[in-house]
């Protein structure tokens, strides 16, 4: 038997399948001939599909992970069109939409985008998870060494951006320019999800440039899903973010 494993083996490193195929091949049984061929061939795209999505979620850059049923949602204000499980299905990426979770800390917007950003791995999406400051910093730095192509590079091939915390902290305005730029560059290639705590209005303050702060909104906001963690303080569901939204969606219908 070991001697029939080690050719399997050999033969998989030869055609490139995976290491563990060996093993299973002399645990798998099928009625036929046919039958073992197929279930173990199965047991290959499935374990290939496994290492797939585990590897989507340690290279997305989670700081943690999640299970659905640990999320609580009775406190979070859904747009008409949005809900828990519609986010979980991707459905703002399929509509090509962003994502704006808006609330003070400690209300869940991190634990949503994580919850999301797995559910995107397990369907094959690729994801990018950063602290916004985080990523504004290895702008600055890739930019200063001459290797900010290569950050980018590697950014494009996500089909979610999500930039957590944006706002806590002021922002490098070159590394700013430079995040600014990158989300110019893939507007309606990518969905940003966003979680802030910061009213629109005050987002220039951590960005310094009202033109470009006015043009980021713009674009963020032009496909965009916004949704509210009020967490215990109910003047966050008419804060002005919610009231400028409003402004703007009906600014949109109207022409």
């Amino acid at each position: 038997m070991q001697e029939f494993e080690r050719a399997i083996a050999s033969y998989c490193k030869q055609l490139r399948l995976s290491s563990g195929l060996a093993e299973r091949a002399m645990l798998i049984t099928g009625e036929s001939h046919q039958d073992f061929l197929c279930n173990l061939l199965k047991s290959e795209v499935e374990y290939r599909k496994a290492a797939r999505i585990e590897k989507l979620m340690n290279t997305a850059g989670f700081p943690k992970r999640y299970s659905p049923d640990q999320y609580r949602t009775d406190e979070i204000d859904f747009p008409d069109s949005v809900s828990f499980q519609s986010l979980l299905g991707l459905d703002f990426l399929k509509q090509g939409k962003n994502v704006i979770m808006y609330g003070g800390t400690g209300t869940g917007k991190t634990m949503l985008s994580i919850l999301i950003g797995m559910e995107a791995c397990r369907q094959g999406v690729t994801v990018k998870f950063f602290r916004t400051a985080a990523l504004i910093n290895l702008f600055s730095d890739h930019h200063s060494k001459g290797t900010l192509g290569q950050l980018k590079k590697k950014l494009n091939h996500a089909g979610i951006l999500i930039l957590d915390e944006f706002g806590y902290v002021p922002y490098d305005r070159t590394g700013s320019q430079l995040l600014f730029d990158h989300l110019s560059e893939i507007e309606g290639s990518q969905s940003i999800i966003l979680n802030t705590n910061l009213e629109f209005s005050q987002w220039v303050n951590v960005l310094y440039d009202q033109r470009m702060t006015t043009a980021l909104i713009g674009r963020l906001t032009h496909h965009v899903d916004l949704i509210l963690f009020p967490g215990g303080n109910n003047r966050l569901r008419e804060s002005s973010i919610n009231e400028a939204f409003s402004r703007m969606s009906v600014d949109r219908k109207e022409h």
